[in-house]
């Protein structure tokens, strides 16, 4: 019997050992507000060695399975927040309630990111690319989102998974079109972003066209008292350019006011050479046309933002958001010189172009929110109200001189154009969210209210009186009005999650072009469903699947029937026959170890509105607009590792496979419709170092490679784009100083070519995208802060080792 028992004395404390427990919460800050996806972690107790850690969801809350009878230190973190540590012993289950974080004097003095608070971050349904007091913050916030993981630039667009992205900002949709936009992220300040949220398939909140979207949060002074700052940067790519700025806070209990300013003069080069083989009926080649086309662009974007927030009570905050985009006379020369020759190659023809664009735009929004916390702990109401006005006023000179294949001057062509737009946006929108037993219920209703006049007047200036040509100017009147509602649910069950969405949008549009008498008038009612499932597959891995349904509705920019000449035989134009498009998009996630990301997904584009080009063999012109595409679908597979190699050395790796096509009509063509398909391979190398041990001295890198892509009728080649950057504090952390060299090899531009039927035609645009910028930025007022917790950190551990 002796060997039996001993085998048992043996055996029982493995048994005993074997026992686990759980240990959950919630993370609060100090007014209560939930603070999601902060770490929680159990420290041993003799040396603080970290035994398990996990992740808090969206509301803050927390479970830690599996947890081995013992005594722990338990403490949540966050950037910015820091809990004291929590004496537990284990020896059941343990609620512990919330714990409540205040902010961390020490990080704050810090003000460098080091291997262990990564500048990117894998959520379950999003990418966050945090950049506050990084390299690429000294740039534009247009800079830094040509640097985010998965966002390509496409042209003058953004996109997802090869879908044009939209823009958020803080969590606010910026109502502005796609080369607006641009504008408006050139003039925002890298110093003024806190993170980049990559969404690519957003929840029921989020408004059924808004497709994949770029939510740009900018930074919070958690702190009181009075700070500010003043910062510059040179930067040498084909012409040198710099820029200016300043940002004041002031916190004080219940009252903070933030007020930002940047004025960011340049001056732009952008070379593009362009091919046209033009084809006849026979299929013979009858003339090939050669362009050199040289854009200077000189700017002189002006940003302000002013944030005012203010708590009348411990459960309301009042805020007010102010925006500012200011650009004076935006100055584009136009150089274009084509070469015309016949099917045998010889010169028949020379054409030397000049143009020059004037634009004045305006932009200018307000948002006043109202936040009110209900006695039920989570249960809170949110309200917004809206308003931008937008103005462009742009005239446009051109003029053209042919000459014969000896240089002799044959006939010259002249032209003028006078635009003015006007925008008045309007929403409002009411969110209520409700811890309930099981889980949180959100709704909310939403309205808005799209109003555009434009008009552009075509002159025709060969003689010395110019005539007033009918024929090409207008006036386009447009109105939407879309109203919404939505409800979701979101819960747990011991390893399932689940959040439940369903948006219904009213849409109603007016559209009118005056002098064409073309109505485009819709109405429609379509509901938006969604579907996130999690099956948590113990403490590190999990399962995830989502669907949502999408709408992308035609633009009043991609309704106006407005002819943009390049020259007379290059222009944009506008299609008051689009119709809008709905989309199915499914994807299937796989997390192991919190550390590498697998996805598949799948997307049905439906009639997706598409850029096409097509060139008119008969006449021999080049036209861009804006086609319902027949059908269109998207599917890939995503890997993504992020992990911290050492403490020093955080890395980044995604990586796609993918699909794309698009099945167009071919209008200009012999053939009824075209499939323009490509198979592809996209990756993002991340690397971000810190390369001194006080933590002063960072430095990232980045490698972009994309294999292939889509732009509507064209396909692109392959691109590479290597970036580096260094940063150094200076003065006790009071000063930074900042260098960034981009696409180092010279590869990040792309050719463009669109090649089928009677279609023939290649485009290489080279924009400034190789460039050296050295960036300064001064702090001064409140930012030498000492640490609020330590005093009760040391009590805490001295009653433990006491006990």
């Amino acid at each position: 019997m002796r060997l039996p028992l001993f085998v048992i004395l043996a055996i029982f404390p493995l048994l005993l050992t074997g026992q686990t427990y759980e240990v959950s919460g919630a993370v609060r800050d100090t007014e209560g507000k939930p603070l999601p996806f902060s770490n929680v972690v159990l420290l041993q107790v003799s040396d603080s060695t970290l035994i398990k850690g996990i992740s808090a969801d969206d509301n803050g809350r927390f479970v830690l399975r599996n947890v081995s009878p013992n005594l722990y230190y338990l403490q949540a973190k966050y950037f910015g927040y820091q809990s004291v540590l929590v004496p537990l012993e284990i020896s059941s289950d343990v609620k512990i309630g919330a714990i409540v974080m205040e902010p961390d004097g020490e990080w704050l003095d810090e003000v460098v990111l080091t291997g262990q608070l990564p500048s990117i971050e894998r959520k379950a349904d999003r990418v966050v690319f945090n950049v506050e007091n990084t390299v690429v913050s000294e740039g534009t916030t247009l800079d830094i989102l040509r640097n985010a993981p998965g966002v390509i630039v496409v042209e003058e667009s953004l996109e997802i998974r090869g879908q044009e992205a939209t823009v958020y900002l803080n969590n606010r949709k910026v109502q502005l079109s796609t080369s607006e936009i641009q504008d408006f992220l050139r003039g925002l300040s890298g110093n003024m972003i806190s993170a980049i949220e990559v969404i690519p398939n957003p929840p029921a909140s989020y408004e059924a066209e808004d497709g994949p979207i770029l939510n740009i949060r900018t930074t919070e002074n958690i702190v009181p008292g009075y700070k500010g700052s003043v910062r510059g940067h040179i930067e040498q790519a084909v012409f040198p350019k710099y820029s200016l700025g300043t940002s004041q806070y002031y916190k004080s209990d219940n009252f903070s006011i933030f007020a930002n300013y940047v004025i960011n003069p340049r001056k732009e080069f952008r070379k593009s050479d362009s091919r046209v083989n033009f084809i006849d009926e026979q299929n013979t080649n009858f003339a090939d046309w050669t362009t050199d086309y040289n854009k200077t662009t000189r700017s002189s974007a002006q940003q302000a933002n002013l944030i005012l927030d203010f708590n009348p009570s411990d459960r309301d905050l009042i805020n007010l958001t102010s925006n500012l985009s200011f650009s004076p006379n935006k100055k584009d020369e136009n150089e274009v010189q084509t070469q015309m020759r016949n099917g045998s190659g010889q010169l028949d023809s020379t054409l030397v172009n000049e143009s020059t664009i004037n634009d004045d735009l305006l932009n200018l929004s307000f948002d006043l929110n109202f936040e009110r916390k209900f006695k039920k702990e989570g249960e809170f109401l949110k309200m917004n109200a809206h308003y931008t006005y937008y103005e462009l006023s742009r005239q446009q000179d051109g003029s053209s001189d042919y000459f014969d294949a000896s240089g002799t001057f044959l006939r010259n062509f002249s032209f003028s154009t006078d635009a003015l737009q006007d925008i008045n946006i309007y929403t409002g929108q009411l969110d209520y969210y409700n811890p309930v037993k099981s889980g949180v219920f959100e709704s909310g209703v939403k309205g808005s209210l799209i109003e555009s006049q434009s008009g552009i007047d075509y002159f025709d200036v060969n003689d010395t009186q110019p005539p007033f040509n009918i024929a090409l100017s207008d006036r386009f009147n447009y109105r939407e009005g879309v109203l919404a509602a939505y409800a979701s649910f979101s819960g747990d069950w011991e390893d399932w999650l689940i959040k439940l969405g369903i948006r219904a949008e009213q849409t109603s549009v007016k559209a009118r072009s005056e002098t064409l008498q073309q109505i485009n008038n819709q109405s429609y009612l379509e509901f938006f469903p969604s579907l996130f499932l999690t099956r948590k597959l113990g403490d590190d891995h999990s399962i995830s699947l989502d669907y949502s349904r999408k709408l992308t509705r035609p633009k009043y920019s991609d309704l106006n029937p407005f002819r943009y000449f390049l020259n007379e035989n290059d222009f944009d134009e506008g299609n008051p026959d689009l119709v809008p498009n709905f989309s199915h998009n499914f994807n299937l996630n796989f997390n192991i170890k919190d550390t590498y990301f697998f996805d598949i997904y799948y997307r049905d584009n439906g009639r997706y509105i598409s850029t096409l080009s097509f060139q008119d063999n008969e006449n021999q012109t080049i036209r861009k607009l804006k086609q319902n595409v027949l059908e269109s679908i998207s599917f890939g597979l995503d890997f993504t590792i992020a992990t911290s190699v050492t403490p020093s050395w955080y890395m980044y790796f995604y990586n796609s496979v993918f699909y794309e096509d698009e099945t167009f009509m071919a209008v200009e063509s012999s053939i009824e419709s075209y499939k323009n398909k490509v198979t592809g391979y996209y990756c993002y190398l991340s690397n971000s170092l810190t390369l001194s041990k006080d933590g002063t001295f960072t430095g990232d890198t980045s490698l972009t490679y994309l294999s292939g892509f889509l732009l509507g009728s064209y396909k692109r080649t392959e691109t590479i784009n290597l970036n580096i950057g260094l940063r150094k504090s200076l003065w006790n952390k009071k000063a930074v100083v900042s260098l960034v060299a981009e696409d180092l090899l010279g590869r990040a531009n792309a050719t463009y070519t669109s090649r089928y039927a009677n279609q023939d035609n290649t485009i290489v645009s080279v924009p400034e995208t190789q460039f050296v910028r050295l960036g300064f930025t001064y702090n001064f007022g409140n930012y030498g802060l000492s640490g609020t917790n330590r005093s009760l950190q040391k009590s805490e551990l001295d009653r433990l080792e006491n006990e």
